[in-house]
């Protein structure tokens, strides 16, 4: 989702500092800093850090005292909660949607990207791929402020898949389950698309949370 050149200086900043994370530039803990950011954008430390507390407040990036400020880690309980909310924002989305929507040539394009990087074992250009995906089944719903909440939830998904090992094993099987449940809405499925997509993040939230229990210790 691009900023909205009509948004104030530092919101848009956040948006695209939302994006990256979206995209996977930066890793959980990673201390971000001022001077570099501010150099690659363009803009003032004072704008920054407006962008910064307002990532801040949406749990994406933590402030420590004489530290500085660091990309966040998730945890095992937001990330069951960002599960959640993504059952409840996805499927219906796609269970009302409807084959010719602008979005669904949106997946179409995802899926094939995702081919072609899963082809050159590009597991990051995957993860990005697939992200794109899931941003595209949220705006069949045609909602500007829907869309742009999912965009908080993407860049928390994101980081946390930075916390696995096996980023084969996290984005490979689910390349053609995307392929499936976008041919599912091409030929006017969408209720079947959405049951697909029900057991896809049932599965995908299972091997997140399995993996990372093992990594931690922790139990989910």
């Amino acid at each position: 989702m691009e900023p909205d050149p009509a948004l104030p200086l530092p919101q848009k900043l956040a948006d695209t500092l939302r994006a990256r994370l979206i995209n996977g530039a930066f890793t959980p803990g990673q201390r971000l800093s001022e001077q570099s950011l501010c150099a690659s954008l363009d803009v003032s430390r004072n704008t920054l850090r407006e962008a910064f507390r307002l990532l801040t407040k949406e749990g994406l990036l933590e402030h420590k005292a004489n530290r500085g400020v660091f990309v966040t880690t998730p945890s095992i309980a937001s990330i069951i909660d960002i599960y959640r909310l993504r059952r409840m924002i996805e499927c219906q989305a796609l269970a009302q949607s409807y084959p010719n929507h602008p979005a669904a040539a949106r997946m179409r394009a995802a899926v094939e990207q995702a081919m072609a990087a899963r082809h050159l074992r590009n597991w990051h250009d995957v993860g990005s791929a697939n992200m794109r995906f899931h941003a595209a089944i949220v705006d069949l719903a045609d909602s500007v402020r829907l869309s742009a909440f999912y965009a908080q939830i993407s860049a928390e998904l994101r980081l946390s898949f930075f916390l696995l090992d096996d980023p084969e094993l996290l984005h490979a099987p689910y390349v053609d389950m995307n392929a499936d449940i976008v041919r599912r809405l091409e030929t006017d499925q969408p209720r079947d698309a959405a049951i697909a997509l029900e057991s896809y993040l049932n599965q995908s939230e299972r091997t997140l949370l399995a993996a990372l229990a093992r990594a931690s210790g922790e139990m989910p």
